[in-house]
């Protein structure tokens, strides 16, 4: 199975049809620098926490968003999205649907207008239709980790 076809299938177990093809995913990871983690978990073992290391380990720059400890990854924390001063490329959302709509209106009001991207199982489909009709780039019920794999960025 090639790297497309492994995103492809990922893409496919997503069940949102608005999300980013292959190409524009691939883009997204390359260009993302900076990246917003909302919900990011101080426990090692949680995805939440696990992902976002693999990707500063992977060279991106991580902003923890949590009011739950002073410091993560070895970075000062914010108590919310609203706290996060410096433009940011990318908002990374580790918190359950019934929140996400709230962090993906905060991540739209921001000038800088990132790209917004739901973790794998989590979904705010009012807001994903009206952040795409504005033109924001919205990802939702998709693992980073496992795109980043696919597309072979290691």
């Amino acid at each position: 199975m090639t790297n497309l076809d492994r995103l492809r299938e990922i893409l496919d177990e997503s069940r949102d049809p608005g999300n980013p093809g292959p190409l524009r995913l691939r883009e997204i990871l390359e260009s993302a620098k900076k990246v917003a983690v909302v919900g990011i978990s101080r426990d090692p073992q949680k995805p939440a926490r696990r992902i976002p290391a693999y990707l500063a380990a992977r060279g991106f720059e991580i902003i923890p968003v949590t009011p739950a400890t002073d410091r993560i990854l070895g970075r000062e924390t914010r108590a919310s999205l609203a706290e996060v001063t410096e433009p940011v490329d990318l908002v990374l959302v580790f918190r359950p649907s019934q929140e996400a709509a709230g962090v993906a209106q905060a991540a739209m009001a921001r000038p800088e207008r990132p790209v917004i991207w739901l973790q794998e199982g989590i979904r705010a489909d009012e807001i994903a239709q009206r952040a795409r009709a504005e033109g924001i780039t919205f990802v939702q019920d998709l693992c980073i980790y496992k795109v980043h794999q696919a597309l072979g960025l290691d």
